[in-house]
């Protein structure tokens, strides 16, 4: 997480590895926040959406930043510490998936290093999810 000298809450970023993830979250959550019916199509989506965990590259699971921080230094920030992180458990390399409308994102990650290896598209189900490609990305640590 990242916080203001305030404490207030810039961005987070999570991450999946085979032993486990942080700020994961499971059916309570999504019916919390969508009710019953919006979570059940809701979770098959996101099913169908998710990727397992490699044994090879550390996978980032999500880097969100508040929108009154952006462009201040806080997703470089999260990223270092991801790849830190990384590092530690002894991964060589770090791998992301990025939305193709997300464009900032994207330079974001080329700036620190990350390289394209596949973009994914998603077909009809791009109605659905409001972007049509999975890009991606991988950078050597």
């Amino acid at each position: 997480m990242a916080l203001s000298p305030a404490g207030e809450l810039l961005g987070m970023a999570g991450f999946k590895s085979p032993a486990g993830s942080f700020a994961g979250g499971g059916m309570a959550d999504l019916r919390a926040v969508y009710g019953w019916w919006g979570s059940q199509w809701r979770a098959a989506a996101l099913w169908w959406l998710s990727r397992e965990a490699d044994n090879d590259r550390f996978l980032i699971d999500g880097i969100c930043v508040a929108q009154s921080a952006r462009g201040r230094g806080v997703g470089t920030a999260l990223v270092a510490a991801l790849c830190a992180e990384a590092r530690a458990r002894g991964y060589p390399s770090i791998r992301l998936e990025v939305v193709d409308t997300n464009w900032r994102a994207r330079a974001l990650y080329a700036r620190l290093g990350f390289g394209i290896t596949r973009t994914e598209g998603l077909g009809p189900c791009r109605h659905l999810f409001g972007f049509s490609a999975a890009i991606t990305m991988v950078k050597p640590l």
